[in-house]
């Protein structure tokens, strides 16, 4: 039998156990190029460890995730932390779980709108890309380098999220 998962919004509080709500903060703004650019500075930090690893940016392109979806595994990478940021104005699906003795505990599901991003802390378990309603683009900041920084997990019994609405 599944567990039927329920879809909270994304802030910041709510988030904080599991990284940083990438988003516009009005409290960070500043102007730059001659008052011709707003720039919100210092949204969220990069965190990767190992001797000869690197920042990169790259573009994950999600193809739409179909509903009722079974939430059967959960990633982790130990050695960097991993933002997400759209790239269209589309909701998408962020779900993360606190780690339980080394495997995930129940998943939690926030619905992120399209100018909302994530940066989920090192080490913290979360679920592959989730785009919803149409193929979306989103800039991925990680860690490059040495090491095995994947480590998954898949549960005895998958949880659902009955709809994305």
């Amino acid at each position: 039998m599944s567990r039927i998962l329920s879809i909270e919004p994304l802030t910041q509080d709510a988030f904080a156990p599991f990284g940083t709500v990438i988003e516009a903060d009005p409290a960070s703004m500043r102007y730059i190029n001659g008052g011709t650019t707003e720039r919100f500075h210092g949204l969220a930090r990069a965190d990767v460890v190992g001797e000869g690893a690197d920042v990169i940016i790259n573009i994950f392109r999600g193809q739409p995730r179909a509903f009722p979806y079974a939430v059967a595994m959960m990633e982790r990478h130990p050695f960097g932390s991993q933002s997400f940021s759209p790239l269209e104005d589309r909701p998408w699906l962020v779900v993360v779980a606190e780690d339980e003795g080394g495997r995930p505990g129940m998943p939690r599901v926030f619905r992120a709108n399209g100018r909302q991003g994530v940066n989920y802390g090192r080490n913290v378990w979360h679920h592959p890309l989730m785009s919803v309603g149409a193929v979306s683009d989103f800039i991925v900041v990680d860690r490059d380098g040495p090491g095995n920084n994947l480590e998954e997990y898949v549960y005895d019994e998958p949880f659902v999220i009955e709809s994305a609405i």
